[in-house]
């Protein structure tokens, strides 16, 4: 378990940096293939583009034979972006989602990570709640079920997806919580790792003030935004076990 707790600097990145290498070697290890992970600038592309058409456009994508998933997201309108994965089986089109959220929040994908077999994650943003579906369908029960109060900071929805089909089995809220009002902050995920093992998921993110503890309160830190944020997660979602930030407890 990761517990909240503040290290020098120096010895706060070690120690982040090793969490997360130790989960990523793990998963390697404790698995019959290879689990990839794959974080960047989020691209556009439509549900009708072609495999090469999107793979062009180098967004993250992960895998695995002759299978590639793709994550993403589509301009709808001049105002408002929609998130979108699509699985592609030799070069064909297996699978599309385009209804994760079809609200006026500002959604995209930005990362997956997958084994391969039938664990696959995906990570989206949020700006804020909006009137009609979005991914609060996927969180109720989980550990937090809404963007949370405020809105404008742009923060994570973690979501597991059923790589056959696309569909969400379930997702969390991530985001950062300002001290001064108690409004969700920004926080963007740069990493996922999986433990076959216990089943347990390892984020690495940049919080801004201020990174959350397992039971949702602010972390006290000292220093200035973003923090390095590493937080456990069982694979169901529904528990943080531990959260550890450099500068903060």
């Amino acid at each position: 378990m990761i517990k909240s707790r503040q290290l020098p600097k120096h010895l706060a990145c070690l120690s982040l940096a090793a969490v997360f290498a130790s989960n990523l070697a793990m998963s390697s290890a404790t698995a019959q293939v290879t689990t990839q992970s794959s974080f960047g600038s989020s691209v556009t592309f439509t549900c009708n583009d072609s495999e090469a058409t999107i793979r062009a456009k180098n967004g993250p994508r992960v895998v695995r034979g002759t299978t590639s998933i793709y994550i993403g997201y589509q301009q709808v309108s001049s105002i408002n972006k929609d998130p979108r994965i699509i699985r592609f089986d030799n070069g064909v089109r297996t699978w599309c989602r385009s209804d994760y959220e079809t609200t006026n929040d500002d959604g995209t994908g930005y990362g997956l990570l997958w084994d391969g077999g039938n664990v696959l994650y995906g990570v989206f943003t949020s700006t804020g709640t909006q009137t009609g579906n979005d991914f609060r369908r996927y969180s109720n029960g989980r550990w937090m079920p809404t963007y949370g109060s405020g809105g404008g900071a742009k923060v994570a929805i973690i979501a597991r997806i059923d790589p056959t089909n696309g569909n969400v089995s379930y997702a969390t809220f991530l985001s950062g919580r300002k001290t001064s009002d108690g409004t969700s902050n920004s926080l963007s995920v740069l990493g996922l790792s999986w433990n076959s093992t216990n089943t347990t998921l390892t984020v690495l993110a940049d919080s801004w003030a201020f990174p959350r503890r397992p039971n949702k309160t602010s972390m006290s830190c000292t220093g200035s935004s973003p923090f390095k944020y590493v937080a456990v997660f069982t694979g169901d979602l529904i528990t943080m076990s531990g959260a550890a930030a450099i500068g903060c407890n």
